[in-house]
């Protein structure tokens, strides 16, 4: 039985994300600084965190209703990584090795809401 969110997989892994968005954003120019790279870590830190109060939710609709805000968020985190690879700020090899692991979350959170959904029935 999980007791907290950070004993969660998916949860885990989306502090990874947010983790590598900050680290590969780093080092963007200054102009950047109020445009793709606050986008790119907010964005990548709202997953994890959506996650987290989704938690804590007690019902099972609110806690789905978070799990899909977060998926949410690890869409746009994907596709600002696909900008900043296409505008060379940002290696492939980089971008794809993020974009893995928010495949993963999407898949943990489609089998989370999933089974959420299952139970308000």
């Amino acid at each position: 039985m999980i007791k907290d969110f950070t004993e969660m997989p998916v949860w885990q892994k989306a502090m990874e994300i947010a983790e590598k968005c900050f680290n590969i954003s780093e080092n963007l120019p200054k102009k950047e600084d109020y445009a793709l790279t606050s986008q790119l870590r907010r964005s990548a830190e709202s997953i994890s965190a959506n996650i987290a109060e989704g938690f804590g939710r007690r019902t099972a609709k609110d806690k789905s209703r978070f799990y899909d805000i977060s998926r949410g968020s690890a869409f746009e985190t994907k596709s600002h990584l696909i900008y900043g690879n296409k505008v060379k700020y940002f290696s492939e090899n980089e971008c794809l090795e993020i974009q893995d692991v928010i495949g993963e979350v999407i898949h943990d959170l489609n089998k989370i809401t999933s089974y959420l959904n299952k139970t308000q029935s």
